[in-house]
């Protein structure tokens, strides 16, 4: 989604976001202040270290949307098949709880946060009005 040519959005804050979970940390959370902008929070690699145990590590995650619902397994990784994957677009609604379901890790997340700031829909609409030229009433007569 291309914010730049949405007119409502004014700016647009994004921030890097990672953590590291293992044996010893296996849950890992992205939270945010509850304040009136808009959050996005989109995953963008979860990655094994080159120290990571020779097993499965199955990473899941739940968010806003799922507080009622378990935590949803959305990775699994291996240091010899697949030590490594990438998303795209795989947005989350903050908080956000990354969970190692197995293995001991360390693995490695990163996200992207950003933060959308609308415009005030009034100030919108006294700048169209504003730009609008006078109204001549002596051509009418």
């Amino acid at each position: 989604m291309d914010l730049s040519l949405s007119p409502s959005v004014s700016d647009t804050v994004c921030v890097l976001w990672g953590c590291e979970l293992n044996d010893t940390q296996r849950k890992a959370v992205f939270e945010i202040a509850e304040d009136l902008l808009e959050h996005q929070f989109f995953i963008r690699t979860m990655c094994l270290s080159a120290e990571a145990s020779k097993e499965m590590h199955v990473v899941e995650v739940q968010d806003r949307v799922g507080e009622c619902c378990k935590p949803v397994p959305i990775a699994t990784l291996h240091p010899m098949c697949q030590p490594m994957v990438s998303f795209s677009g795989f947005e989350l609604i903050p908080p956000v709880i990354f969970n190692l379901r197995s293995g001991q890790g360390p693995l490695f997340i990163s996200g992207q946060h950003l933060t959308l700031v609308y415009e005030e829909e009034e100030e919108e609409k006294e700048e169209v009005f504003s730009s609008t030229p006078p109204l001549d009433h002596s051509v009418l007569q």
